[in-house]
């Protein structure tokens, strides 16, 4: 089963994506695919974060933070990978050297072909994102270009998902199948 997740930047997707990786993979094995490069203390608090709190639910960890779809040859496919997040990933193969001032044009089919062929090969997918392209601002063409791409990752996951959940103040909505939760 394929599942992703979406909703705002800090709420909950990623806790609520490990209980339903947890739930997918019953004995399983579990992969947590963490894609995000810490580059501040904010961001190492984050990343520590997420560390505690799968700590103990038998989590292995695999960092990939380009090149997505490799964490299935470094873990093998039958177990139940937990993408966190298409976010991080689109950043990182966008943007490769820090201080780029032009998006690599090869990024999104890069990524897209990358999260397919998870989602055709893994036992199981949960995929983590933000849904941050919804607002009414206008933003400069760089941050324009990230967003209508991250955008355009997520319908493709939405396309390829069993199920597509957003998480929203709190709130579970469901506009793609459906989970025993």
């Amino acid at each position: 089963m394929n599942v992703l997740i979406s909703g705002g930047c800090k709420n909950g997707k990623t806790a609520f994506a490990q209980e339903i990786a947890l739930k997918l993979s019953g004995s399983g094995r579990r992969y947590y695919v963490a894609t995000m490069l810490a580059f501040d203390d904010e961001d190492r608090a984050r990343v520590e974060r997420h560390i505690k709190e799968r700590a103990g639910l038998g989590f292995e960890t695999i960092e990939q933070p380009r090149n997505i779809s490799a964490c299935l040859d470094r873990a093998g496919p039958d177990g139940t990978f937990l993408i966190d997040s298409v976010t991080a990933l689109l950043l990182n193969e966008m943007f490769q050297d820090i201080d780029a001032t032009e998006a690599d044009p090869g990024a999104v089919p890069r990524c897209r072909e990358g999260l397919l062929k998870i989602t055709a090969n893994a036992g199981n997918a949960v995929f983590v994102s933000d849904y941050i392209y919804s607002d009414a601002a206008r933003y400069d063409a760089f941050t324009e270009n990230y967003r209508a791409s991250l955008a355009a990752l997520d319908r493709t996951l939405a396309e390829a998902c069993d199920t597509v959940i957003e998480l929203c103040a709190g709130n579970v909505i469901f506009h793609k199948g459906g989970l025993a939760l």
